[in-house]
């Protein structure tokens, strides 16, 4: 081996190879089993392959842990990853915890792990790193320290995570989609322990990035005040979806709690039907007027925070520039105003080939113009010709997709099933599901 001791927050991350130099996924956690009087003894990894799929490696298959990478012998079984009685995942279940120095000098709360390998494809935990308490004692204010597994015991029962904040910290540079993924993969009582502890603009990518059935899930175990400020970070028409999974009563009371302005686009995305252009749009595209500049334009697509398909294009109206606004003139293409001098008007830059749908046009049909012309978006107006909104592409797919879509296909059937959508999205041929809105497991 090219390492005999490594730390466990440091594997996240970490490259999966195959013995042919393929990469084949990347680390999520390590999995250990408790001993009566042994340090626990890692039994494999938790890792992500493609498709977001968690499979299990046991610790005997790998030859190499070093360098940020991680070789192993052999192909990985691909079947889903299912936690049983007696296993413990240490990012997800052990970091965080409170343990206990024997020598009596209190306590301290575990930051990271490290395994050793005694002999090949035998490892078990060897050092805990620790900190204590500030005020703890006059010599160990906030101190942090290295102790052997035998030096401390545990404060609670053996699986059980004492803080959510060191697992939130080992994963702030996920995506919220594999963050997503990461907490669908936990217990249901950890799940909402770490729900809880994250921010709301956070928690509220996150969520959008969930099944319904488990976004539900995860809002009802929150207060109602938390629940609206979150619903408020989170896009127009996610935020609409979840809603009307609620119960009505909940529903509105959290609508009244919601900042008024998102609130009430909410409340105008509920008044439309799920399978048409208003069920599916955002209400929060790029709107600038005619004499806007390319610079200006530019700058606004600029933002860190847009999303890529609302960044392809802005949308150019008569005032009031929200929606809904004054009458809807055209889009600019943002590889347009790429051609043209900083101070070229927008207004001479419109699209005039680009026609807008109305709110109440079937979602078959706007797959169908997205796919005809190559769009990643397109406008909706009202019977007034204002604007109310964009349709993107993602929104369209989530829409297409199965119910199951966030599920990992298990063999060649689904792949071929997903083939033909994809198929289908080019020809125009869709057909549209009865339930249009996203559903998945997060079963091994």
């Amino acid at each position: 081996m090219s390492a005999t001791r490594v730390f466990v927050a440091r594997l996240a991350g970490c490259a999966v190879f195959d013995p042919a130099g393929d990469r084949v996924g990347k680390v999520r956690d390590v999995l250990v089993v408790y001993r009566r009087n042994d340090p626990p003894r890692v039994v494999g990894l938790i890792v992500e392959v493609p498709g977001k799929r968690r499979v299990f490696l046991s610790i005997g298959r790998v030859t190499s842990i070093g360098g940020g990478q991680i070789i192993t012998t052999g192909l990985i079984n691909l079947r889903r990853f299912e936690q049983r009685g007696g296993e413990v995942r240490v990012i997800a279940e052990m970091l965080g915890r409170k343990v206990t120095f024997n020598d009596g000098s209190g306590e301290a709360s575990i930051e990271d792990v490290s395994i050793e390998e005694l002999e090949p494809g035998e490892w078990e935990v060897e050092q805990l790193f620790v900190r204590r308490p500030k005020g703890a004692s006059p010599f160990s204010k906030g101190q942090s320290a290295y102790v052997t597994w035998r030096e401390v015991r545990e404060s609670a029962t053996s699986g059980e995570a004492q803080s959510a904040e060191q697992l939130i910290a080992t994963y702030s540079e996920l995506k919220p989609a594999d963050l997503a993924n990461t907490l669908l993969d936990l217990p249901v009582a950890r799940r909402q322990e770490v729900a809880e502890e994250l921010s709301d603009d956070r928690l509220a990518d996150v969520l959008e990035e969930m099944p319904e059935s488990d976004q539900v899930e995860i809002l009802s175990g929150l207060g109602d005040d938390r629940a609206a400020d979150v619903l408020d970070h989170m896009q127009p028409d996610d935020a609409a979806d979840l809603i009307a999974q609620l119960p009505e009563e909940r529903g509105e009371h959290l609508l009244e709690l919601m900042e008024p302005e998102e609130a009430e686009d909410v409340r105008m995305l509920l008044t439309y039907g799920p399978d048409s252009a208003g069920g599916l749009m955002t209400t929060e595209p790029i709107i600038v007027s005619a004499d806007a500049t390319v610079a200006e334009g530019l700058a606004l697509i600029r933002r860190h925070d847009l999303p890529p398909a609302l960044g392809a294009a802005v949308c150019v109206t008569l005032p009031p520039y929200e929606a809904p606004t004054g009458r809807f003139l055209g889009v600019v293409h943002f590889q347009r105003m790429l051609r043209y001098p900083p101070h070229e008007r927008l207004g001479t830059l419109i699209d005039q080939g680009l026609e807008p749908v109305g709110a109440d046009t079937s979602a078959a049909e706007v797959s169908r113009i997205l796919a005809s012309y190559d769009l990643v978006s397109v406008p909706v107006i009202d019977e007034k010709h204002r604007l109310v909104g964009v349709v993107t592409i993602d929104d369209v797919l989530d829409y297409l997709l199965p119910d199951d879509w966030r599920s990992h296909p298990d063999d060649d059937d689904e792949v071929s099933k997903r083939a033909t959508a994809r198929a289908q999205l080019t020809t125009g041929s869709i057909p549209i599901p009865t339930n249009a809105r996203r559903a998945a497991d997060g079963t091994r």
